[in-house]
């Protein structure tokens, strides 16, 4: 009877052990807080640095589970942003000045609630063309099948400006609207003859490219250059060097601009101010004099070559959209804003 009790206690201490444990767990599950990072293609830049990046934010901020999600890129992420479908995301410096004044696409719908986490690297608009189109300068392009980017992208507002530029616009080009991994495969396919990719470089769905296929790098003419940079000062001029990727054996001319993270006006100080932390936290300590473990950005740069562009001394660069209060909080107590 004794033995019976005591198993009984048991069983009973046990089973209260369990629910105590679940339910534990299940109110530390509904206490997580979920943040999306808006990314682009999955041959790009935005998405394995947007999964490092979350991965980042999930081991280094208590309480918050960070992911990242492929998607159609800027010109989207800024609009899933604006209403609250996803907490960041990554947008070209140009996109989301154009989003937050209204003007281009949002004309008329300025998005005034995105707000700038960090400038991260810079983009450059890559053009590269079949080697048997003959496509060596952008008037080549002229009723031939053009990847021009996903609609309503980044990369489809770099080729619009461009086109733009020579004088041109979609009605003299046969355009297709698709993301640059589904791009490159459409040139090694003999199914488009030139396509536009604005990315860090280099980029894995050109390597790939350039591993199976013939192609030129197109440049941009100095005259065009100068004049787009005039009229849009998120662009600069760049040189992608030599010997970038396989059978590109000479200097390409084009421009470039900012990678930026950006949120919503609505997301909360502390969480924003802790994964800007998150991110630099090694850098801002560095500033102060003392010595920490390795930081989000160091991470970043091992998994994508732009990543060892993200520092915090450019952390400010190419923004022309307000800062974010717990970015500018953070910003301000590691000396970068005085």
């Amino acid at each position: 009877m004794i033995k019976k009790k005591h198993m009984l206690i048991f069983i009973l201490t046990v089973a209260v052990a369990v629910t105590l444990l679940l339910g534990g767990n299940a109110i530390a599950k509904r206490n997580m807080e979920f943040v999306a990072i808006a990314t682009g293609g999955t041959g790009g830049v935005y998405y394995p640095l947007g999964g490092a990046l979350a991965q980042i934010i999930s081991n280094k901020v208590e309480g918050v589970s960070a992911s990242a999600q492929s998607g159609n890129a800027s010109v989207a992420n800024s609009n899933l942003i604006a209403k609250g479908a996803v907490e960041t995301g990554f947008v070209q410096n140009n996109v989301c000045d154009q989003a937050y004044n209204g003007t281009g696409p949002w004309k008329g719908r300025a998005l005034k609630n995105l707000r700038v986490i960090s400038s991260l690297y810079p983009e450059t608009i890559q053009i590269i063309a079949r080697k048997e189109s003959n496509i060596k300068t952008i008037p080549d392009c002229k009723n031939k099948k053009i990847a021009v980017g996903d609609r309503g992208s980044g990369t489809e507002i770099d080729t619009r400006n461009i086109l733009k530029y020579h004088g041109m616009n979609y009605d003299d080009i046969q355009e297709i609207f698709v993301d640059y991994s589904v791009a490159a495969q459409r040139i090694k396919d003999d199914q488009a003859d030139m396509l536009f990719k604005t990315a860090g470089y280099p980029t894995s769905a050109i390597i790939d490219m350039t591993m199976t296929k013939d192609i030129n790098f197109v440049s941009l003419t100095d005259e065009a250059i100068a004049a787009i940079v005039k009229e849009n000062p998120f662009y600069v001029a760049t040189t992608i060097p030599a010997n970038t990727y396989k059978g590109q054996d000479y200097p390409v001319k084009t421009i470039s601009m900012m990678a930026l993270w950006v949120t919503n006006a609505e997301t909360s100080e502390e969480l924003v101010y802790n994964m800007t932390k998150a991110l630099y936290e090694k850098t801002a300590l560095l500033y102060r004099k003392k010595k920490e473990k390795e930081s989000g950005a160091d991470i970043l740069a091992k998994v994508h070559n732009q990543g060892k562009q993200i520092t915090l001394e450019t952390a400010l660069d190419g923004v022309t959209t307000p800062l974010h209060p717990g970015a500018e909080k953070f910003y301000r107590e590691v000396g970068l804003i005085k």
